[in-house]
């Protein structure tokens, strides 16, 4: 578990990291450099969860050997399938980290929605729907290890 308590937000209380793959983990289906690293170092404090479309068929690849369980969802209305995945887990415990349109909503009732902006851009509806925003997934997996950058952006 994850645990921050920000002034004038509230405390956050994490054991779920809920993420999509293309755009947010991989570019062009390739895991980006330096994730899986950090999704094992995650995976001691949150269960990792992975949700796709797997648009280019390689997330199993590249998922391979993290600790994190995959679902690939099928066509349709996956918007309103990633926000029932989060929805079954306790959505005031998962971190729901996405770029999509069809992220926005996991992030929006997600405790902790994070967008990332990587190459293949994100969708202004998902970054409205996050709290935090970053230009890459390093640093969005990065403000979970170190929760007070958290603090320092989140705070009233």
């Amino acid at each position: 578990m994850i645990s921050v308590d920000i002034p004038g937000w509230g405390p956050i209380r994490l054991e779920y990291i809920v993420l999509d793959y293309n755009g947010t983990l991989a570019v062009d289906g390739i895991l980006v450099d330096g994730v899986a690293q950090r999704l094992q170092r995650l995976s001691t404090d949150l269960e990792v969860h992975v949700l796709t479309a797997d648009t280019f068929g390689k997330v199993r690849e590249g998922m391979r050997g993290i600790p994190a369980r995959v679902s690939i969802l099928p066509p349709g209305a996956q918007d309103q399938g990633k926000l029932d995945y989060v929805n079954s887990l306790g959505a005031d415990r998962v971190c729901a980290v996405g770029n999509g349109r069809n992220d926005r909503l996991m992030l929006e009732a997600a405790a902790l929605g994070l967008a990332v902006i990587l190459g293949e851009g994100a969708s202004a509806a998902t970054l409205a729907s996050a709290d935090v925003v970053c230009l890459t997934i390093a640093d969005a997996l990065d403000l979970l290890s170190h929760p007070l950058r958290l603090t320092a952006t989140l705070r009233s």
